[in-house]
């Protein structure tokens, strides 16, 4: 099977999922996601008694998107589809047991988040054991989550300056990552080789010294912030870059210090395939 062909698949309970790259996010046939959850041999009615029952009858707006995915015959044709969260809501409505296991696993994500919203400092320590489960050292886990708390600190006071939209934060951000890391946050991501369509964090596939640099970035323009005031969404890219730039003569200094440079290609990808591999 080509690389081609097997990024448009994805197998789930042993059957072929077809799925398209749209929109920054991954698209899934509906039919087949109701294929592989049910005994249907007529998934394609299936899913229109099930559209009309849950979707249309009651007025609901439509979950899914119609989208070109090739057929059985290998000609493209419009499909339903639906991306994650889309999917996750489409399982909730098809009386399977093959879909049981998933809606206790999303009636336990709810619970959890309630548990979240009564008591913060849960969601903190089951953050930590994801890391943990995942293979990171507990020094980095450590620092990972002293970098989240900065980050929160500064959309905090951005928003406080009137920025408010997740494309003027990633302006924003960009204008850190180049001050500190000569790169945008993009260019980072290719720079480490890790994939656009994995949504991967960046900062999840950074050595802790980018990690301590990244957080100084974020900090000193947080702070800088603070004592300015910046009033328009220019004067917040100059504190940007003043933020970045402490921590990139930082970083400078620390790289003549060590001779080498302290941003890394390496990325968690490389690290989590050899871990697999030694369990085998």
């Amino acid at each position: 099977m080509s690389k081609e062909h097997t990024d448009k698949l994805v197998i789930f309970q042993s059957k072929e999922i077809r799925r398209l790259w749209y929109e920054d996010e991954w698209y899934y046939s509906v039919v087949d996601i109701i294929s592989a959850l049910t005994e249907s041999p007529t998934p394609r009615q299936y899913w229109g008694k099930l559209k009309e029952r849950e979707f249309i009858q009651l007025q609901l707006s439509p979950i899914w998107v119609q989208l070109k995915l090739p057929a059985e015959d290998g000609k493209m044709r419009q499909t339903d589809c639906v991306n994650t969260k889309s999917a996750l809501r489409l399982i909730q409505s098809i009386p399977s047991q093959k879909a049981e296991p998933f809606k206790r696993w999303l009636a336990q994500v709810g619970q959890d988040r309630l548990d979240e919203i009564e008591n913060p400092e849960l969601a903190q320590q089951r953050m930590k054991e994801i890391y943990e489960q995942k293979g990171y050292p507990k020094d980095w886990i450590d620092k990972r989550l002293r970098g989240i708390a900065i980050r929160q600190n500064l959309t905090d006071e951005w928003k406080e300056r009137g920025i408010e939209g997740q494309k003027e934060f990633s302006i924003l951000t960009a204008e850190i990552s180049k001050a500190t890391f000569g790169m945008t946050p993009t260019g980072y991501m290719k720079h480490k080789n890790i994939p656009e369509k994995s949504k991967a964090n960046l900062r999840d596939h950074m050595d802790d010294l980018e990690l301590i640099f990244n957080m100084l970035g974020e900090r000193v323009t947080t702070e800088i912030s603070k004592k300015e005031k910046p009033t328009t969404f220019e004067k917040n890219k100059k504190v940007a870059k003043r933020g970045g730039k402490v921590a990139g003569n930082a970083r400078k200094a620390t790289e003549k210090e060590l001779g080498r440079s302290v941003v890394s290609k390496q990325n968690y990808l490389e690290q989590d395939k050899r871990k697999k591999l030694g369990d085998k």
